[in-house]
């Protein structure tokens, strides 16, 4: 006689049992959640990254019975959502801190000091890199470019932005959130818990008062490019001679909104911007 793989399955102890369910209430809130996401979406399925956040805000990491229920609200199977679930960092897939404290170690972070401030905290902490604290109050990793590489290297703490950090203020940065004291970002918004922050990321408001403070912006050095981009150039850079005697041009002038600081900055005209020099076809060898 054959038997069914699920059969096979509980024989040797590992039975093939469906996730359990929320409780009645907090499946009923869930529910009430879940419809005014996905009512933001001409299809339903495109409503599955928030509900993921959704479900997460929930119990603090993406569990089964989380992907269970975003399948049958969604209308989808439960490996559907398992590959996306699986697939982005943002999903945490078990229990993790209140504060998730990434440290950028990409190029210019790292070679700013990213490095040694990640292996001090591994050391400061006693953890690894994805790994808890004792208390469940900071997971520490490592993080790649956030775009903030003017203020390298930094920290994020629930995706909020600790610049220009050091070991030392890094270190005193996790022991004040251990410690339950307030800890303000650089910039952006005030910092809460990641269960919190994971309902913002669905798509809900953050409702504590005042907690939304005026943004920071990009430092100088990202906004070059985007005055080149205007025709806002700056003036000239002046390189002045190694025996530091007088520049041979002289004093520099403000360029016009027409000129460019370099050959590079300038447009060049391709065979298809510049009729008069057309490219012709390749010639094959031989001809």
């Amino acid at each position: 006689m054959t038997t069914s793989s699920s059969e096979r399955g509980v024989s040797l102890g590992m039975p093939h049992l469906p996730a359990p369910g929320y409780p009645d209430d907090v499946r009923e809130r869930l529910e009430a959640d879940a419809r005014v996401v996905i009512a933001r979406y001409p299809d339903s399925r495109s409503a599955l990254l928030p509900l993921l956040h959704l479900v997460q805000s929930e119990e603090g990491h993406v569990t089964r019975t989380g992907m269970q229920f975003c399948a049958e609200v969604l209308g989808l199977t439960t490996a559907e959502v398992t590959a996306v679930a699986t697939f982005y960092s943002m999903y945490r897939r078990k229990p993790s801190g209140d504060y998730q404290v990434g440290v950028c170690t990409n190029t210019l972070c790292a070679v700013m000091g990213g490095d040694a401030i990640f292996e001090e905290l591994q050391e400061h902490l006693g953890v690894g890199n994805g790994e808890t604290t004792g208390d469940g109050k900071v997971t520490l990793e490592h993080i790649e470019c956030n775009a903030a590489c003017d203020f390298a290297p930094v920290v994020m703490v629930n995706w909020e932005f600790f610049d220009n950090q050091t070991p030392a203020s890094a270190k005193s940065l996790v022991d004040d959130l251990r410690a339950g004291r307030t800890v303000e970002p650089t910039r952006g918004a005030r910092l809460c818990t990641f269960k919190e922050t994971a309902r913002i990321l669905a798509g809900f408001p953050d409702e504590r008062p005042g907690a939304v403070e005026e943004s920071g912006s990009a430092g100088p050095a990202s906004l070059v490019g985007l005055r080149l981009a205007k025709g806002e150039a700056g003036p000239a850079r002046v390189v002045h001679p190694r025996d530091g005697g007088p520049h041979p041009q002289g004093t520099p002038h403000e360029p016009s909104p027409t000129e460019h600081l370099s050959s590079h900055d300038a447009p060049h005209d391709t065979s298809a911007s510049d009729p008069a020099h057309p490219a012709g076809p390749v010639a094959e060898e031989g001809e």
